[in-house]
C-alpha cells in the first residue's frame, strides 16, 4: 500500500511516518518502479505500536527503546516495565503541576469579583514576579 493508505490503515499520518523514516525510527519503505513508498503489513503494525506509544506520552527516546525490545524476542520485560514505570512517574510529575494551576486558578477565581470593576485579583497575581509554584502553595493555604 501506498504512505496515504498506510497513513489512514495506521493511524500515523503520513507526514509523521516521513519523518520516523528521516530519523531512523522506522525503516525506509520499499519503493515502487515509480519511486512511490510501499507499506507491507509488518511495516503497518511497526506504525501503529509506534502511534499507540506516542498517544501514552512517550517520548521519541523511549519509543525508540521500547520499539527495540518489543522486536527483541529475548527482551526482559523488566526494562519494558522500567521504562513504563518512568512515564508513569513524568505523568503524575505533570498531573501534580496541573493540579497545582488549577488550585491557584480556583483559588484566585473565587476572590475575584467578577463585576465591572477594574480590581482583579487574577490578573494582580500573574504580574507578580513571583514563580508559579509559590502560587500553588499560597493557593493550597486558603
Amino acid at each position: 500500500m501506498n504512505i496515504g493508505q498506510a497513513a489512514s490503515v495506521s493511524g500515523v499520518s503520513a507526514k509523521m511516518i516521513r519523518y520516523y523514516e528521516r530519523i531512523g525510527l522506522v525503516t525506509s519503505a520499499a519503493r515502487s518502479a515509480g519511486n512511490y513508498r510501499k507499506y507491507g503489513e509488518a511495516d503497518i503494525h511497526t506504525l501503529r505500536f509506534i502511534g499507540r506509544a506516542r498517544a501514552m506520552g512517550f517520548s521519541m527516546a523511549q519509543i525508540r527503546e521500547l520499539l527495540g525490545l518489543w522486536q527483541n524476542k529475548r527482551r526482559a520485560s523488566a526494562t519494558v516495565k522500567a521504562i513504563a514505570k518512568q512515564r508513569i512517574q513524568e505523568l503524575d510529575a505533570r498531573i501534580a503541576a496541573l493540579s497545582g494551576m488549577r488550585d491557584t486558578l480556583l483559588y484566585l477565581s473565587r476572590h475575584c469579583e467578577g463585576d465591572d470593576r477594574p480590581a482583579c485579583p487574577i490578573l494582580d497575581e500573574i504580574s507578580r514576579a513571583t514563580q508559579p509554584q509559590l502560587l500553588v502553595a499560597q493557593a493550597t493555604r486558603h
